[in-house]
């Protein structure tokens, strides 16, 4: 059984940057393709990001290219989100979440690949 917490999310005005933190326990990290995604008030929970196991392959929404940045601490059982650029929109809850599958584009955006998913971190833009 695999815990995951998430932990960074906040308040930040428009044009900021936030660094979000998912700690995972209770399995082997690197066996894992871990990913973010987020979910707004009224809309179904949306893929961000996902990075795949022990190469550290990144997939990207086209909707945070070149503002949002994956990262992944196999020695910490860490995944990262570095955000910068944020805009209202990205005003929502963030989750991460594990899942043991062959990556590929299409899969790491299906919510139902994974298997764990931890409880979330708001994170609110204001404009």
């Amino acid at each position: 059984q695999v815990q995951l917490v998430e932990s960074g999310g906040g308040l930040v005005q428009a044009g900021g940057s936030l660094r979000l933190s998912c700690a995972a326990s209770g399995g082997i990290f690197s066996t894992y393709t871990m990913a973010w995604f987020r979910q707004a008030p009224g809309k179904e929970r949306e893929f961000a990001a996902g990075i795949t196991g022990s190469a550290g392959s990144t997939y990207y929404a086209d909707f945070v290219k070149g503002r949002f940045t994956i990262s992944r601490d196999n020695a910490k059982n860490t995944m990262y989100l570095q955000m910068s650029s944020l805009r209202p929109e990205d005003t929502a809850v963030y989750y991460c979440a594990a899942g043991q599958f062959f990556p590929t584009a299409a899969r790491l955006s299906n919510t139902r690949r994974y298997d764990y998913w931890g409880r979330g971190t708001q994170v609110t833009v204001s404009t």
